[in-house]
């Protein structure tokens, strides 16, 4: 009887690591011989055209922002070098002066104190601002909803007024003979009040800007405010309740720690708006009355188009942005600041 036996063939380790090669060679998508297969995803990550199409759908939007803004700035630069008044604007000369209309501004003192007046300015307008507009977001928070809704198609109106339309308003309200405020005064005993002029004086044409301006950006921090206060969970209001917290010691301990990014974003957002308002200002009594309630921006206006003094009027310009980017730069140094903290 003959017997048969099976070979055993024993595979040797460099044979069983090529084979392991070859299983990845083909998983990554290569052919037997290594080469890649037709139309297979490279292993580095996705293509050139996956890379630039978030830059190409942002190119539009960044062209139209240099054409519209970025030129006239570069403009506003280059004319601050220059001596452009009347004789040089109708003969078109040009006529470069160097840092001649930056000089005579900085050891000009009227330009400092309008630079003084426009940071108490500021300051009065966004401290109102963002303490009219918490108490406003807290009150939204509050109230039921057929209340909320109509106080806040009440404020939503105040915004959405244009500025020239409530400046107008305003100047009808606090008008000498006519106005409604000094009618309502008068009425109310202030006789006095009756033929009271308000954009006689520095401090009564300020205080009708200011409560122009704060009627319409209220409204703002008050939407942005309850917004905020949606987001914090009512456990917190109710772990505090039970400590004993009143309403106080819950904003200083709850609502403010969760809210501390909104308030810095927001009262960031308000000092740009109030320090460059033009309309307003200039709407009520034209920087006036004697120049005494010029600010920066007023100032440029009235120095550079109306005072046809263009080159110190687009040095102004560019110093009351240099300001507000030195803020900037301060809040971004803020906001970085408490990213790493987080």
């Amino acid at each position: 009887m003959a017997v048969h036996s099976d070979r055993v063939q024993t595979q040797s380790p460099d044979s069983g690591k090529a084979a392991v090669a070859g299983i990845e060679t083909s998983a990554a998508g290569g052919g037997a011989d290594g080469t890649p297969r037709k139309g297979a995803r490279p292993a580095d990550g996705p293509g050139l055209g996956a890379r630039l199409a978030p830059y190409l759908l942002l190119l539009p939007a960044t062209v139209a922002t240099v054409a519209l803004l970025g030129w006239p700035l570069v403009k506003t630069v280059l004319l601050s070098f220059q001596n452009l008044n009347k004789r040089q604007f109708v003969q078109h000369l040009t006529e470069w002066n160097g840092f001649d209309n930056y000089k005579d501004q900085l050891t000009d003192p009227d330009f400092w104190a309008v630079t003084g007046r426009t940071v108490a300015f500021t300051l009065v307008n966004v401290v109102l601002i963002m303490a009219g507009g918490t108490l406003i977001g807290l009150l939204l928070n509050r109230l039921g909803k057929r209340m909320r809704l109509l106080l806040s198609v009440g404020l939503l109106m105040a915004w959405a007024m244009p500025v020239v339309a409530a400046t107008t308003v305003y100047t009808w309200l606090f008008d000498q003979q006519w106005g409604v405020v000094n009618w309502v005064l008068d009425k109310l005993g202030w006789h006095a009040m009756a033929d009271y002029n308000w954009m006689s004086d520095q401090y009564s044409t300020f205080f009708v800007v200011i409560l122009l301006i704060v009627w319409q950006s209220v409204p703002f921090v008050a939407f942005n405010m309850y917004a905020g206060l949606t987001t914090i969970p009512k456990e917190l209001y109710e772990a505090a309740r039970m400590d004993g917290a009143g309403a106080s010691k819950i904003f200083g301990s709850v609502i403010f720690p969760n809210l501390k990014p909104f308030f810095l974003a927001t009262t960031f957002l308000e000092i740009i708006w109030v320090f460059k308002a033009f309309t307003q200002v200039y709407a009520i009594n034209g920087g006036g009355p004697e120049n005494l309630t010029r600010t920066l921006p007023v100032h440029a206006f009235l120095e550079g188009s109306a005072g046809q003094h263009y080159g110190i009027g687009s040095a102004i310009a560019v110093l009351t942005i240099l300001m507000l980017g030195a803020l900037m730069a301060y809040y971004f140094r803020i906001m970085i600041k408490q990213e790493d903290e987080l």
